[in-house]
């Protein structure tokens, strides 16, 4: 049997090659380098258009043990990744040009594989596919992802932050809703008034991160940036995310109140509502750390500002990254909701081996949600009344049975927990 993947980006690439080393014929379709997307220079596999770091390569932290879960996997780009790493402390980064042509070649090798180099507009949902075709997907395939699906893509211009629920400040916050409404979900975070005017000061000064070209002809005015939203005035935010009315504190009532909002039924993780920003990451924990109850704030993700489209998960697909209406069709990338490229790597791999299964009539595997994979599978399977992309932490993974009081303590116990259950998956398949 054949499948067809379309999309030579990260995820495709490993869509491709996981089903390749089962066996199984691929036809790899891509566009380039006859059709490139605004955000796509060259006409290579897989490549990078953002930064050339894949993050942490500490297994105590989430971005580092997704790719050492990787590695135990087999992963193509994860192996190519390594083969071509520059020095980066910490982190994996590559030599994005290496990278690009290294897993080009890698994927043409492969003997089960054919590219085709062609724009495709449609598919046949009779015949297995993975569609890979990244966050830029536009149109005819647009089109008809949405009228097979039943549903608009979605596009995001800037998202909030999300912290650790156990790195939230207490003693500086209050659960509650104005007025004493409602069922006191939401943790407050009071400001008194020279707290808010310095926050203010740096919040309007602190520095962007610079948006791509493809990006700059949008309009944000309907997720306003909060930096952008404070520059309209010092009391801006006030009558906004960050209005007091309704809240009191210690006996008094607060100057403002950033209101954040659980994440996940554990309360492990917390959005800062209407915190939707485009500062660096650095300055994002800089200067959010000015509100006293997140002055030991655990980003969890960054905030983020680009163009990006997505399907609403919960509603479209199944842990496995199948289309549940079209049980032939698989979305990888991050068009299925992931963030980030390791994440997209990891998405493909799962596809990968779940479409080889169906093509060999076995039942796909249930990949531990005590693994970042699994973990990441079952965020895009759960009910969420807002979906919005999430990438590799700790938070979306099941809560440890022995929590310690030590942080690093219990990144290692994840990291031991993850490894340990994903040989269970690992000698199934």
């Amino acid at each position: 049997m054949n499948v067809n993947v379309i999309g030579a980006g990260l995820a495709g690439c490993e869509a491709a090659y996981q089903l390749a080393k089962r066996g199984i014929a691929v036809s790899l379709y891509e566009c380039k380098p006859d059709v490139k997307s605004p955000a796509h220079k060259v006409g290579t596999f897989a490549e990078l258009v953002c930064s050339n770091s894949l993050k942490s390569d500490d297994i105590a932290a989430a971005g580092g043990l997704l790719k050492a879960e990787l590695r135990k996997m087999d992963s193509l780009l994860i192996a190519v990744a390594d083969k071509v790493r520059v020095p980066a402390g910490s982190a994996l980064a590559v030599d994005r040009t290496l990278f690009t042509n290294a897993v080009t070649q890698a994927v043409k090798e492969l003997k089960n594989v054919k590219i085709i180099n062609k724009t495709v507009d449609d598919w046949d949902e009779n015949t297995p596919t993975v569609i890979a075709t990244g966050p830029l997907t536009v149109g005819a395939l647009s089109d008809a992802i949405i009228e097979k699906l039943g549903q608009t893509l979605h596009f995001y211009d800037a998202a909030a932050p999300i912290i650790a629920g156990d790195s939230i400040d207490y003693a500086a916050a209050f659960t509650g809703d104005r007025y004493g409404k409602g069922t006191g979900d939401y943790v407050n975070c009071p400001m008194t008034k020279e707290e808010y005017a310095n926050f203010y000061e740096q919040l309007v000064n602190a520095e962007r991160s610079p948006l791509h070209d493809f990006d700059t002809n949008e309009v944000f005015e309907g997720c306003m940036p909060v930096e952008i939203m404070a520059k309209r005035g010092f009391d801006t935010l006030r009558f906004g995310p960050l209005r007091p009315v309704g809240f009191s504190f210690n006996g008094t009532k607060p100057y403002a109140v950033v209101q954040l909002r659980k994440e996940n039924a554990a309360g492990e993780m917390y959005n800062i509502v209407g915190f939707q920003t485009n500062l660096k990451f650095s300055e994002q924990k800089r200067v959010f750390g000015m509100i006293p109850a997140l002055k030991n704030a655990e980003f969890l993700r960054y905030g983020v500002m680009h163009r990006n489209s997505f399907i609403d998960a919960p509603k479209v697909i199944n842990r496995h990254f199948q289309v549940k209406k079209l049980p032939k069709t698989f979305i990888a990338g991050q068009l299925s909701g992931v963030e980030g490229y390791v994440e997209s790597i990891a998405s493909g791999l799962m596809c990968g081996i779940n479409a080889a299964a169906v093509c060999s009539g076995k039942i796909m595997p249930e990949f531990p949600p005590t693994t970042i994979m699994g973990a990441l599978a079952a965020y895009l399977e759960r009910e969420n009344v807002s979906f919005q992309p999430m990438n590799a932490n700790f938070g979306i993974l099941p809560p440890l049975e022995n929590k310690t009081r030590d942080k690093a303590e219990n990144k290692r116990l994840y990291a031991e927990r993850s490894m340990k259950d994903l040989e269970k998956i690992y000698a199934l398949i």
